[in-house]
């Protein structure tokens, strides 16, 4: 029923008694709006992308890549490496080789190690079970200098041939948060 532009909902309870909820149309239409408005806020990624290893190994040789479109050099960017490792990986942290290749084709490479676990040997990054997901911040407030695609390339960096449960390896490139 509508009357004097308010909206009333009845609600039947349990024990079947009745009771009216009043709610102006206007309080309704701007809740909607606010709803909808949180949602279009929300942090979209600028990229992010994984590659799942074959047999949960990552042998030594096997790289992988990521090509990234950039056509924003003003903005800047949170750079994360996506792990996600099963709990029977042997060691409590990983080295990797990255290599980054720009518009230009100059090159640069880094050496990173992401901690896996805490020195008591408890696993970081959340998940359920024995599979853990680890968001590593690898660089923070990027600005790319040119436009263009930009390649990242990954090899793990450990003295062993073959990593056993390493699930996927991926990336996220992230508006800044400034804080």
């Amino acid at each position: 029923l509508e009357t004097s532009g308010e909206t009333t909902v009845t609600v039947i309870v349990k024990k079947e008694e009745e009771t009216s909820l009043t709610m102006p149309v206007n309080s309704l239409r701007f809740a909607l709006v606010s709803v909808f408005i949180a949602l279009i806020g929300c942090d979209v990624p600028m990229f992010q992308q994984s590659h799942q290893l074959p047999n949960k190994n990552w042998e030594i040789g096997n790289t992988i890549k990521f090509d990234v479109e950039v056509s924003d050099t003003m903005s800047g960017y949170d750079f994360y490496i996506d792990l996600r490792t099963e709990t029977g990986y042997p060691y409590a942290n990983i080295y990797m080789f990255v290599n980054t290749t720009f518009p230009s084709g100059k090159t640069a490479r880094d050496t990173v190690e992401c901690i896996l676990a805490d020195h008591t040997g408890r696993w970081l990054g959340s998940g359920l079970g024995d599979i853990k997901d680890n968001h590593i911040l690898f660089k923070d407030n990027v600005r790319f200098p040119n436009t263009g695609t930009y390649t990242f390339e990954f090899e793990q960096g450990m003295r062993t041939e073959s990593l056993s449960s390493i699930l996927d390896v991926g990336i996220s490139l992230e508006n800044h948060k400034k804080q």
